[in-house]
């Protein structure tokens, strides 16, 4: 019958617990714990090392993360409006001290804190924080934004955004950049400012290329891209493609023989295409499309406009990033070291992820309006 289906947009008014977007979020993590197991299974063992550490990470990041999402599901989200200075500073303070002497440097780049078991990467949580800072300086102003406040909210994310780009993680700034533009818009923004806006984007960066601003390794990735000849993306397409429509198995195929670079993180899905095949690739696409419908349908709901910013901004952190890591790996975004997020090994990713579906869970287990 009809009235027996799950609709992804329409919704009974009575507020609950989402469960599905709480099932489909573990489930697909579930499936990257054993695909980041079967990425690097086959490498550990010809090194002759525990083929079952990073599964073992992996799972416990999950569960971690799993625990994470349940306890902030079950506090009332407004109560984070108390947090977000302190969760704004902090964040900053982090991505400062991340640059010093006590941060971890890896491939270039100076983004992590390493705790021997875990490495922490406060960008990730930097994304959080200034989503929960925006939302609650609009929250704070019932009567609308005024031009002194949209230059204050340009202020405020444009600080860490800045100091995440000098990391330098290029791609998480970007995301950040979208992710204020989209919370702008939903906050009320004329357009023609948000328009204005983009054009001063674009002319930044066509500066910072120009004045050098940008890392050489930087502009040859974005120019890499546009001429399709970039060793990690022709690697992940190969492999993909040789997974045909049903893949090569688990373990099997190209992708086990370690030629994709970072396969286990920022290029999981290159395994999932090479040892699952279209049919495997599709699903995981179909299942993360569901559960960024499910934020977005939080969006719809909230009763009030803190509960808004928070959805839509956590919606377009995750469905971004998601479209980032795809279509790098496809060849149709430049390759910015975005993980796939539920997906690719790492206990921060993991846990962030998990931690914005709690704060969704939150908003759409207090809601009270209807969906349209």
């Amino acid at each position: 019958m009809i009235h027996a289906r799950i609709p992804i947009f329409r919704a009974r008014r009575v507020p609950g617990f989402d469960a599905l977007l709480a099932v489909l979020a573990l489930a697909v993590a579930a499936f990257g714990v054993l695909m980041v197991y079967s990425a690097t299974r086959p490498g550990l063992l010809g090194a002759g090392s525990d083929p079952r550490y990073y599964l073992k990470r992996q799972a416990i990041f999950v569960a971690l993360g799993l625990v994470v999402m349940l306890g902030v599901s079950r506090i009332d989200y407004r109560r984070l409006e108390q947090l977000a200075t302190p969760a704004y500073v902090l964040a900053n303070l982090a991505l400062l001290a991340v640059r010093t002497p006590i941060g971890s440097n890896a491939l270039g780049s100076q983004r992590w804190f390493n705790f021997h078991f875990i490495q922490v990467q406060p960008s990730e949580f930097a994304v959080l924080a200034m989503i929960l800072a925006i939302a609650t300086y609009c929250e704070r102003r019932p009567d609308g934004l005024t031009m002194r406040d949209v230059w204050r909210l340009l202020l405020m994310a444009g600080l860490p955004i800045l100091l995440v780009y000098l990391q330098p993680d290029l791609g998480t700034a970007i995301i950040m950049v979208v992710v204020l533009m989209v919370m702008l818009a939903i906050a009320g923004i004329p357009p023609r400012f948000l328009i204005l806006m983009t054009f001063v984007a674009a002319g930044v960066a066509v500066l910072a290329v120009v004045l050098g601003v940008l890392q050489h390794y930087q502009v040859l990735r974005f120019t890499g891209f546009l001429q399709q000849n970039q060793y990690q993306t022709n690697e992940s397409k190969a492999a993909i493609g040789a997974g045909g429509l049903w893949g090569q198995g688990l373990f099997h195929g190209i992708s086990s023989l370690g030629y994709v670079p970072e396969q286990q993180t920022d290029f999981i899905f290159s395994v999932v295409g090479s040892q699952l095949g279209f049919i495997g690739a599709s699903g995981l696409i179909v299942a993360l499309g569901a559960i960024a419908a499910r934020m977005l349908r939080a969006s719809m709901l909230a009763k009030d406009h803190l509960g808004r910013l928070l959805a839509v901004g956590i919606f377009t952190f995750f469905a971004f990033s998601c479209f980032q890591n795809v279509g790098m790996i496809m060849g149709l975004m430049p390759v910015t070291g975005i993980p796939l997020p539920l997906v690719s090994y790492g206990g921060s990713a993991a846990v962030c992820f998990f931690l914005a579906a709690g704060i969704v869970l939150s908003v759409t287990k207090r809601r009270t309006a209807r969906a349209t």
